[in-house]
C-alpha cells in the first residue's frame, strides 16, 4: 500500500474536525471562513442505544443513493433496524429489515455509483499524490481523482473521482452484483482499500464514530454476525425534517483551512 500510514492518518481527520456548534465552534480558533455549517438536508441523524451518529451525505459522489437514503428515511423504514453486522477495526452493517443481511426495501435496486464526475468547483484539496491519482478531501468525504489538468481535455470539463473507504466512510452495500445495492448500508471503522471502486461511498460520520465503535460485535466465525441481541437504529432522520430547536447543528473544518492545515501536520 503506498503511503498506507500517511494516507490512513490524513483520511481519518475529517470526522475527528467536526464539532458540535453552539460555543464550541468559538473556541478553536481561526477564521469564520475556516469553518462550514453541513446542511441540515444533508445531516442524517442516526440514534441509537449508544448514542447518536451523525453522518453528512454527499450528493456530489452518489446522488441516487442519497435519494434513496432520503426517502426511506423520510418513511421511517430505518427505525428500530439492527446492526445485524459488526466487525470491529472494519463496518458496521445495518439497513435490513429482517436482520440478516438478506432484504431490502421494496423500492428497485440501485445502479452502482462507484466513480462521479468532478469540476474545478468541488472544492477538491489534495493531501497526497505517491501514487496513481491525487488522494484528497472534497467536503467531508475521502476521495481520489484525476488532476484539474485533466478537465481540459474532457467534454464535460471534468474529472474522474472516487470515493475511498477510509474510518468513518458511510458506503452502501450490496450483494454479488454490483448493481444491487438497495436500503442496507454500513459505517467504516477502520480502512479498506479492497472495498475501494467497488462500492459507493455516500457520506461520512461527522460526529459519533465512538459510538459506531461501541456497537454490539458480532460472532468472528460468522462473518460479524450479532445475532438477536444487536444494538438498533432507534430513530434515523434527517436534520431538515426535525422541528428546528432539536436540530443538531454541525461545522466542519475546511479542507485547506488553517485548522484542517494543522490537523494534518499533527497527524
Amino acid at each position: 500500500m503506498r503511503s498506507g500510514l500517511k494516507i490512513k492518518s490524513v483520511m481519518a481527520l475529517a470526522a475527528g474536525m467536526a464539532l458540535l456548534a453552539g460555543g464550541v465552534m468559538a473556541q478553536s480558533g481561526g477564521q469564520s471562513g475556516d469553518w462550514r455549517t453541513v446542511a441540515p438536508e444533508n445531516l442524517w441523524v442516526i440514534d441509537t442505544a449508544k448514542g447518536r451518529i451523525l453522518v453528512e451525505l454527499e450528493p456530489r459522489a452518489a446522488p441516487n443513493h442519497i435519494e434513496r437514503i432520503r426517502t426511506l428515511t423520510n418513511q421511517g423504514f430505518y427505525d428500530g433496524l439492527k446492526f445485524h453486522r459488526v466487525i470491529p477495526n472494519f463496518m458496521a452493517q445495518t439497513g435490513d429489515p429482517q436482520g440478516t443481511g438478506a432484504g431490502g426495501s421494496e423500492l428497485p435496486d440501485l445502479k452502482g455509483e462507484f466513480t462521479f464526475r468532478r469540476g474545478r468547483d468541488s472544492g477538491f484539496v489534495p493531501v497526497e499524490n505517491s501514487g496513481p491519482g491525487l488522494r484528497g478531501i472534497m467536503g467531508s468525504i475521502p476521495v481520489v481523482t484525476q488532476p484539474d489538468a485533466q478537465m481540459f481535455v474532457t467534454a464535460d470539463f471534468k474529472t474522474s473521482a472516487q470515493g475511498l473507504f477510509c474510518p468513518g466512510v458511510a458506503g452502501m452495500a450490496r450483494a454479488g452484483s454490483p448493481d444491487s445495492a438497495n436500503s442496507q448500508f454500513y459505517l467504516m471503522m477502520g480502512q479498506n482499500d479492497n472495498l475501494n471502486g467497488a462500492y459507493t461511498v455516500f457520506g461520512r460520520v461527522v460526529q459519533g464514530l465512538d459510538v459506531v465503535s461501541a456497537l454490539k460485535a458480532g460472532n468472528d466465525a460468522n462473518d460479524g454476525a450479532v445475532g438477536p441481541d444487536a444494538d438498533v437504529m432507534t430513530r434515523a432522520r434527517l436534520a431538515s425534517a426535525m422541528p428546528e430547536a432539536e436540530r443538531p447543528t454541525i461545522r466542519v473544518a475546511v479542507p485547506g483551512s488553517a485548522p484542517f492545515n494543522a490537523a494534518v501536520e499533527a497527524a
